[in-house]
């Protein structure tokens, strides 16, 4: 969906065999709203305070990621809910992925020659149009920094799309829970029912769906 374009002098540093990017997700979980993944290559020296999203306090995320933003190459994936419903979320974590890879090359002008991704499965053998040597890392976003930084530019770009949603649904109070099933959002959801960016796939969802009807 998105992607930033390093500088000139970003490119001259990376040789291409050093081409490695970092991919995570954001958005497995919740109830609501898309699925969003981000490739990362870092520069050289990569931004200060970078670390797994996790664990960072949404003031020093925001920053990491206008840093990472403004600094590094990156591309972003999103998946809406109607593909979340219809691939079911690996698939459609898988194809944020795929799509954050694609947005991250075409803002280098490069193909990079590997993705380091967070967890036991990647793309690799599962879309059609992923072309990169893949290698999991069961909690990288911890252990690896361009990891780590994907995880940042993933959940602050999702966030901001729960915020912009909540604009429009503010019964579920998605500026604070970004979607996820808190006790706030499964109350509202058996009061009002779902809304077309809730995932009918997930059982709470169609469980509200068939109370409401």
């Amino acid at each position: 969906m998105l992607s930033g374009t390093p500088s000139s002098d970003f490119c001259a540093g990376w040789p291409a065999h050093a081409l490695v990017a970092g991919v995570d997700e954001a958005g497995r979980g919740p109830l609501a709203g898309p699925v969003v993944a981000a490739a990362v290559v870092l520069c050289k020296p990569r931004p200060a305070g970078i670390d797994d999203s996790k664990k960072l306090t949404a003031e020093r995320r925001a920053v990491a990621d206008e840093r990472i933003r403004r600094r590094c190459a990156y591309g972003i994936g999103v998946v809406e809910v109607e593909d979340i419903d219809r691939l079911n979320i690996f698939g459609a974590t898988m194809l944020a992925m795929t799509l954050a890879m694609h947005r991250l090359c075409e803002a280098l002008g490069l193909d990079c020659t590997e993705a380091l991704v967070d967890g036991n499965l990647t793309p690799h053998g599962r879309v059609s149009d992923w072309r990169w040597s893949a290698r999991p890392i069961v909690g990288g976003d911890a252990l690896e920094p361009a990891i780590s930084a994907a995880s940042i530019v993933a959940k602050e770009h999702r966030d901001r799309i729960m915020r912009e949603y909540h604009l429009a649904h503010p019964q579920y109070n998605w500026v604070s829970n970004k979607g996820y099933g808190t006790p706030d959002h499964l109350a509202a959801l058996r009061a009002h029912g779902p809304c077309p960016l809730h995932r009918k796939s997930f059982a709470p969802v169609a469980q509200a769906d068939l109370f409401a009807a």
